[in-house]
């Protein structure tokens, strides 16, 4: 007799609210981590390249770079909560708290905070807060996120959607910043730019130079670093266009690493307001990237600013600032739209 051993993830109907998920799969944090996410994206970013940067301006050790410890602890809740995933639609509350060093290791778990069937029977919208540690127990990150899940039937549930209220955007007091950070000792000669928080006027618009196009192996790669399990990235056999869905992380982290030109000193990533992938992504689309001033902030600490930036991701060039119809509706060569904080000098 055959026993099912195989698991198959959780199908729409699978999620309760108030669910306490315990992901599996802790991920010890290494150096190797950090060569191959700068070897995909090519970031440029100074305290995530130089440990003799990172230590001059205060931090603790030498640090792994925030998006590449988002994409860890979301890849841990991959297998429980979007495996059988069609989208992943968007972000809201993303705080990273304590940085992560090569050594640490990291685990994370989830609260299912919402559900929504959708209309046509065949899917329905799962919230989820989700957490993650270090060793030490420590909160690294916390981020709501809400993903568009397969239901194993077609028949209609009928339950009320219940949909969590969260907020659209962090004040700047609510945002975690890094006390140890001195950027009094920041050197801008190696920064690679001399612009500051007061460099910056709020509505400014910045095209960030040169373009991408996306290629299928590197995509793949990197989402298995992450351990990102979730069929629509791997298997064509699950999407109707037979195509390969590109991991929407993968588009964050190109986006913040062509940001750089222009925004070089915004070092650190201590919250993502929101995010929402507005369009689909495949191998051979070809992005370009550009980045709306939104507000600015002086903390209490030394030097230590902080800036709000929206972030656009788009295929083809960008020949107009305007993201979104008449309607509301985003524009169809529009993939991302990023609204996030970030720490800077002034």
């Amino acid at each position: 007799m055959t026993q099912e051993k195989s698991n198959k993830g959780r199908f729409f109907e699978d999620f309760q609210l108030g669910d306490a998920i315990y992901h599996s799969t802790p991920r010890t944090m290494t150096d190797g981590d950090r060569s191959l996410y700068i070897s995909v994206y090519s970031s440029r970013f100074a305290s995530y390249c130089s440990s003799q940067f990172a230590k001059k301006i205060g931090f603790q050790g030498f640090p792994l770079e925030d998006l590449a410890v988002f994409h860890m602890v979301f890849g841990r809740t991959v297998p429980d909560i979007s495996f059988n995933a069609i989208a992943n639609l968007g972000y809201a509350e993303v705080k990273f708290f304590d940085p992560v060093f090569p050594g640490d290791t990291i685990t994370a778990e989830s609260k299912v905070i919402g559900l929504k069937e959708n209309s046509n029977g065949k899917s329905g919208i799962v919230y989820v807060e989700t957490k993650g540690f270090n060793q030490k127990n420590e909160l690294i990150i916390k981020f709501i996120r809400w993903v568009m899940v397969r239901k194993s039937s077609s028949k209609l549930l009928g339950k009320k959607a219940i949909i969590p209220s969260f907020k659209d955007c962090l004040s700047a007091k609510d945002v975690p910043t890094n006390s140890t950070l001195k950027f009094d000792k920041f050197d801008y000669h190696l920064s690679g730019e001399n612009f500051t928080l007061n460099d910056y006027t709020i509505g400014e618009k910045i095209v960030h130079g040169g373009g991408i196009t996306l290629d299928e192996s590197e995509h793949i790669l990197i989402t298995r670093l992450w351990q990102n399990t979730s069929l629509v990235h791997f298997n064509v056999n699950e999407r109707r266009d037979g195509k390969r869905l590109i991991y929407g992380g993968h588009i964050i982290s190109m986006a913040r690493a062509y940001s750089f030109n222009g925004l070089a000193n915004a070092q650190v990533i201590n919250a993502i307001n929101s995010g929402t992938h507005a369009n689909p992504c495949f191998s051979g689309d070809t992005l370009y990237f550009w980045s709306e001033v939104l507000d600015k902030y002086k903390t209490d600490l030394p030097n230590y600013g902080l800036l709000r930036l929206r972030l656009i991701a788009s295929k083809g060039k960008v020949e107009t600032f305007e993201i979104k119809d008449d309607n509301e509706n985003y524009n169809s060569n529009i993939v991302l739209d990023l609204d996030y904080w970030a720490s800077i000098p002034y």
